[in-house]
């Protein structure tokens, strides 16, 4: 793996990482105990959140292009970090809609979206914690599998969701805002996915 004195890119994946988790733990609180009034000041701490993690993940480009030898191939290691930004943008966007739509109550499926979705971003931050030895380690795919499942649980969320929504409610403005809200949700949940699933191609590549 990485030689002493190189920069360490599976610690800067773990670290990246906590940051969807530090994101997706705010929106499960957000949602738990939503409140509108406070949905500004709450998103602006999301995006400090996201804005750290931008941070984070330029010195590791800055790094790799003054790297001679990493660990596994630069375009992996590139579209890992792109993968898992999106993770952390996809959190903010579904907070940022919260406040664009001016909702001013939670319906009761947000709630498991939220659940999913944190819990999909810890898998992920300990299937990085695994990266490292992956060629070694007896959990990482079990911890990918998971991560897969979750998704599947985000889109039957999903399609029950839109669907109590056209039948419970006549209002059209509430109708379109949460059918885009619960969209988001789940690119959240594929976003998850899909970091995963480019870890998974990576073992692969270099089993």
């Amino acid at each position: 793996m990485a030689r002493k004195n190189d920069f360490d890119y599976f610690d800067g994946f773990i670290k990246l990482s906590e940051y969807c988790c530090s994101a997706a733990e705010m929106l499960d609180d957000n949602i738990k105990k939503y409140d509108a009034e406070t949905l500004q000041e709450k998103m602006k701490k999301m995006h400090e959140i996201e804005h750290a993690a931008d941070l984070e993940g330029h010195e590791i480009i800055r790094r790799l292009a003054h790297e001679f030898i990493t660990p596994i191939d630069r375009e992996d290691i590139v579209q890992l970090l792109h993968q898992i930004d999106d993770i952390t943008d996809c959190i903010e966007d579904v907070l940022l809609h919260m406040y664009m739509y001016n909702v001013k109550s939670i319906r009761e499926d947000a709630l498991g979206f939220s659940k999913i979705i944190l819990q999909s971003c810890q898998e992920l931050k300990d299937t990085f914690v695994e990266f490292k030895n992956f060629k070694k380690s007896k959990e990482i795919h079990k911890k990918i599998v998971h991560i897969n499942k979750l998704e599947e649980d985000g889109d039957n969320l999903y399609t029950e969701a839109v669907r109590k929504l056209h039948m419970t409610s006549t209002d059209a403005i509430e109708i379109m805002t949460w059918t885009i809200a619960f969209n988001r949700f789940e690119k959240c949940c594929d976003a998850c996915e899909e970091a995963a699933n480019v870890v998974e191609s990576i073992i692969m590549k270099n089993s």
